[in-house]
């Protein structure tokens, strides 16, 4: 190998009271797809920043084409051709998708920005993505978050990057567009663009990756494994520390009893049509299907995030407001988003506010909060969840994308809701924390709560559910037991609209 695109050295970076990076190691040669792994908190992120220049490292050295630079701040990584694509996109819904991939950067002459210009660049560049069908035109705000993950890769691409760094790139894509997406990154590294290539789905990692760094605890414990043969119990075992047997627990048994959920016929114009399905005591129905086939308009129409043109949830027999979140939490319907930043956690509020947030009349006298209940309810919780790290005034927004789903789920937990609807419990979870959310999901059925899981993987709502429902073209295909259907035959269902 030539000289190294990218190397760090002992990088080191501190926050109060954390060391964040306590060493990490890092090298990429141009063309090649370089991968990251961790377990959730074990420093991704930070690193990622350091080489978006959003933080400077207290020791350490970085060097780009053999020379030591220093990121003072994102222009600076910019200017060396570093683009960055976080997993939380930072696109500006206000603003449209031509006006987003070149936001910073504007096509201009004698001081005028050339918006015909940018569209036309725009149009080209989702043209190569193969999403020709997302007009420049249209405002961010609009479109779905697939559309949104295209419109994000535009932007790196409209920058000339040498360095493209992709924060789990392919949360919110289906299939087919993973595979589009993984085209692009072999046409870019073909013409000499490094990519570090951030995923916790280790089948991606075979697919696309050409080497492997692990990180843990904010150190590198192992680099340049080789993508395609190392192990995964190998890459799990340098993740955890320990061998993780990536399986599902038993499927709950379900005793006969009335639905503890009811949906009858719901339908929402051009979302979903006339779905029916109930749900008992202590048991799990799984949503299957593509991003855009209805499954999450699904759950939060049944929460009343959304109204139904036409049909009715109940919950033990009693119809519930549509249209209304209230009236659904009252009933005892609990929902945890596909997107928990933005809709379900107030970041910069304590992990006890956002565990105590659907019952703080319980600890409300007169009015008056009682502080010292809340926190003691909510440091049982984190206990019992395991939810690190430890300190119920501790903001949100410094937790992993792991224990932020396990306060998701404390909220629920505290509330004694009779139905949890959970939308990609897993997304951006790290093989550890799946594991621990997975028993969490059977101790709520042991505890006779009625579940329904979405999730885009398809093996996971086969694992984790009794029965399935597989939705195409916004409508229910097929649903059955899931001991009775395998991925293959999810996927003809949802492609050929049967079981055959």
């Amino acid at each position: 190998m030539g000289t190294p695109l990218l190397r760090m050295t002992n990088v080191v970076k501190r926050f109060p009271g954390v060391v964040a990076l306590g060493g990490v190691d890092l090298e990429v040669q141009p063309g090649e797809v370089h991968c990251l792994l961790g377990q959730n908190g074990a420093g991704k992120s930070t690193l990622i920043k350091v080489l978006a220049g959003v933080h400077e490292p207290d020791e350490g050295t970085i060097e780009w084409d053999g020379e030591t630079v220093t990121l003072h701040h994102p222009q600076a990584a910019m200017d060396l051709g570093v683009a960055t694509m976080y997993q939380e996109l930072d696109l500006v819904e206000g603003l449209t998708v031509a006006e987003n991939i070149y936001l910073g950067h504007e096509p201009a002459r004698f001081g005028f920005s050339q918006r015909t210009t940018a569209r036309r660049g725009a149009a080209e560049l989702l043209a190569r993505l193969g999403h020709r069908e997302i007009s420049p035109s249209t405002e961010v705000g609009t479109l779905s978050a697939a559309s949104c993950q295209i419109v994000s890769m535009a932007r790196a691409l409209s920058r000339d990057a040498r360095l493209i760094i992709m924060d789990e790139p392919s949360a919110v894509l289906d299939a087919g567009e993973v595979e589009q997406l993984f085209a692009v990154i072999r046409e870019v590294t073909a013409q000499g663009v490094a990519v570090v290539y951030i995923s916790h789905r280790l089948e991606e990692i075979r697919a696309i990756g050409d080497r492997v760094t692990v990180l843990k605890d904010g150190r590198t414990v192992a680099t340049g494994l080789d993508a395609e043969q190392t192990g995964t119990q190998e890459l799990i075992r340098l993740m955890t520390g320990r061998s993780i047997e990536y399986v599902f627990p038993d499927r709950p048994q379900v005793a006969a009893a009335e639905p503890a959920l009811r949906v009858e016929g719901l339908s929402r114009e051009g979302e979903f049509a006339d779905v029916t399905f109930d749900v008992r005591p202590g048991e799990v129905v799984g949503l299957a299907g593509l991003v855009g086939s209805g499954r999450s308009e699904i759950v939060e129409t049944i929460f009343g995030a959304r109204r139904a043109t036409s049909g009715r949830v109940l919950v033990d027999g009693k119809p519930v407001r549509a249209g209304s979140v209230a009236a659904a939490v009252a009933a005892g319907i609990g929902l945890c988003p596909e997107e928990r930043k933005g809709q379900a956690l107030v970041l910069g509020a304590s992990l006890a506010s956002n565990i105590t947030l659907a019952t703080l009349a319980r600890f409300s006298r007169a009015g008056v909060l009682d502080g010292d209940a809340e926190v003691a309810a909510s440091e049982e919780l984190m206990d019992s969840l395991d939810v690190r790290p430890r300190g119920v005034h501790r903001e949100s927004r410094t937790l992993s994308g792991g224990n932020q789903q396990k306060v998701v789920l404390a909220r629920w937990l505290l509330r004694g809701c009779r139905v949890l609807l959970l939308d990609e419990p897993t997304r951006g979870v790290d093989v550890g924390a799946r594991s621990e959310i997975y028993a969490l999901v059977r101790r709520l059925t042991d505890q006779g709560v009625a579940v329904v899981v979405v999730s885009s993987e398809i093996p996971e709502v086969l694992g984790l559910s009794n029965r399935v429902l597989v939705l195409a073209d916004r409508t229910v295909r097929h649903e059955g037991p899931a001991e009775e259907l395998d991925e293959h035959a999810v996927l003809d269902i949802i492609l050929k609209g049967d079981a055959a």
